[in-house]
């Protein structure tokens, strides 16, 4: 389980646009994973992409910063931002298509 403190900081992000078969769930992993975060994404059944995502406030403010981005092929119409709940995960995964 990770280090879990008072600066801990969890956000729900949705991330709409073109962002299914653009590799955005990968390299979120590998942008969460290199900050250091915990949490998970997954593509919906919607065509959005939906994370939890928790660790240090910057690096989670540099994580929801890179997914307004998002990889090259992606093209990113909005990111829709919520507080959430500390849970114990121990590294940031990709999760099945809910």
């Amino acid at each position: 389980m990770p280090d879990m403190n008072d600066d801990t900081l969890a956000r729900h992000l949705r991330i709409h646009g073109h962002v299914q078969g653009v590799y955005y769930r990968a390299s979120m992993v590998e942008q969460a994973t290199r900050l250091g975060l915990h949490g998970w994404v997954r593509n919906r059944a919607d065509g959005s992409v939906e994370a939890r995502v928790q660790g240090a406030p910057a690096a989670v403010q540099a994580l929801i910063d890179w997914a307004r981005r998002g990889p090259p092929q992606a093209r990113v119409d909005g990111v829709d931002v919520a507080a959430a709940a500390i849970e114990p995960w121990d590294r940031f995964l990709q999760r099945d298509t809910a």
